[in-house]
């Protein structure tokens, strides 16, 4: 499944885990993505919503 925002185009972020040691190892961070229908110029679609647009008020719940 794609972690992307279709309303604000949040994408997963990349960086390492940092041991005490130091030692890296890749990992990633994922958008709070969830698959839900939404109203758009006035009909129902389906789309995948992040966290953050869903509080902010950006769209519709159908």
């Amino acid at each position: 499944m794609s972690n992307v925002c279709d309303i604000c185009g949040k994408s997963p972020q990349f960086g390492f885990n940092v041991s005490h040691s130091h030692k890296k190892t890749k990992r990633r961070w994922t958008p709070n993505v969830h698959k839900m229908r939404i109203v758009v110029n006035g009909s129902p679609r389906s789309a995948r919503v992040c966290s953050k647009c869903l509080k902010a008020g950006k769209v519709q719940k159908a």
